[in-house]
């Protein structure tokens, strides 16, 4: 009998984990997320598009903004609301936004 439950608790805990460890911020990949949804405008390594006005990512201006100034412009489109970035109504969750944040800091250290 404990054997049973024992076993019925180890299924429901594996199950949970499941279903909880894709929703998890860890689990983000900037790098992945960053190739999927910017490296198309901002190019591979971030470096923009001067002739299309798409900025640098690694730039001194960019990295010099503050997280929350990046995940505004990442989520919401910043502080001009452009559509294109607007990727919260896009379906990119707050942890994705972050991970994002995080992978572009990292491109700055490059």
């Amino acid at each position: 009998m404990k054997l049973s439950k024992l076993a019925a608790l180890v299924g429901v805990i594996a199950v949970a984990l499941f279903i909880m460890l894709p929703n998890l911020s860890w689990a983000e990949d900037g790098g992945a997320l960053y190739k999927a949804k910017c490296a198309m405008c901002h190019g591979a390594t971030g470096e923009g598009k001067p002739a299309a006005k798409i900025p640098s990512l690694v730039s001194e201006k960019t990295q010099g903004m503050s997280d929350a100034e990046l995940t505004d412009f990442i989520a919401n489109g910043g502080p001009s609301k452009k559509a294109t970035h607007a990727f919260e109504k896009k379906g990119v969750t707050p942890e994705q936004v972050k991970a994002l944040v995080a992978h572009i800091r990292g491109m700055g250290k490059k």
